[in-house]
């Protein structure tokens, strides 16, 4: 055996970045290789219940990665939202379906499609090496693609995406629709979270024009419940800014049935988020209508805002 090969995907990780890490671990060892999946955070509620679905074990926890050592990083590719080390390991490969920002000193292979999950892309590797896969490893896969996805509501979804997940639920033996509801519904919950933890949950931290922003989110099916807890957040995300330095924090909580966000913005660039969505803060606080997609919706936005500001200067 060849030594270790790391799999994980980002920092407060969604069920994605766990799913792609497990399906992707797996098909390295049906191939013949030693590799391990990861975490690189505490698992939500959402995954615990596609593991406990599926009887599938929770990756442990890694917290740093040695000089050299062998890499694979799924559904995430920049270093930001890395383990602590990346910028020193042997990447082997990169699966993602995020914009691209990596860096390496020497060639990776690199697998990018814009699709709505990258368990959508692993599903294609392992029809490409021709590995069959198990009901367990079929149910990991839809649920990342039902999470990403919001079952089939949010702009990122392709119709890639559908197909496999029709063929991923013949698999695993479930209904598709059945399940996708349970699955959400089981993330949704966050009355146990303290404010900290909630902003925390699924958050990303992006870098540009050296300013950090962070955009934090969550999904529910009562925005309402969320926003009774609207001080205490936002007391959250004020340490979080002063710790972290972070020029602009977005919280967004998604409602999964009506398909729009409601946000908390704040920081010391709120006026990029504001020309971005053409938009006022009332009370450090707006609704997008239709916004679902982090990914697509609310970074480029943010992104392009930022440069058109840039350049009116």
């Amino acid at each position: 055996m060849t030594d270790k090969t790391y799999v994980f995907g980002h920092t407060n990780p969604d069920t994605d970045s766990i799913a792609s890490a497990i399906s992707m671990a797996n098909l390295q060892n049906q191939m013949g290789r030693n590799a391990e999946s990861y975490r690189l955070g505490d698992i939500n509620k959402e995954t615990k219940y596609a593991l406990d679905t599926f009887g599938v074990n929770e990756p442990e926890f890694l917290s740093k990665i040695d000089k050299q050592s062998n890499v694979i990083m799924v559904d995430n590719n920049e270093f930001s939202q890395s383990v602590t080390g990346i910028e020193n390991a042997h990447i082997q490969m990169v699966v993602d379906h995020h914009r691209l920002n990596l860096h390496t000193a020497e060639p990776v292979y690199c697998i990018s499609e814009p699709v709505g999950c990258a368990s959508t892309i692993l599903y294609k590797l392992y029809k490409q090496e021709d590995i069959s896969i198990t009901p367990r490893i079929a149910g990991m896969m839809l649920s990342a693609i039902l999470s990403d996805t919001l079952m089939f509501r949010s702009p990122t979804c392709t119709q890639q995406d559908r197909v496999i997940a029709e063929k991923l639920s013949k698999i695993a033996g479930i209904n598709l629709y059945d399940y996708g509801y349970k699955l959400l519904e089981a993330g949704t919950d966050t009355s146990d979270c303290s404010a900290d933890e909630i902003i925390k949950l699924d958050s990303k931290d992006f870098k540009h024009h050296d300013l950090k922003i962070t955009i934090s989110q969550i999904n529910t099916s009562t925005i309402d419940e969320i926003f009774k807890r609207k001080l205490e957040i936002e007391k959250a995300i004020e340490s979080r800014i002063q710790n972290e330095n972070i020029d602009l924090f977005i919280f967004a909580v998604t409602d999964i049935l009506e398909a729009n966000s409601k946000v908390i913005v704040l920081g010391n660039r709120t006026d990029i988020f504001k020309k971005a969505f053409h938009t006022e803060l009332i009370a450090n606080t707006t609704i997008l209508n239709g916004v679902v997609s982090r990914k697509k919706q609310i970074l480029p936005a943010i992104i392009e805002g930022l440069e058109q500001k840039i350049q009116l200067q």
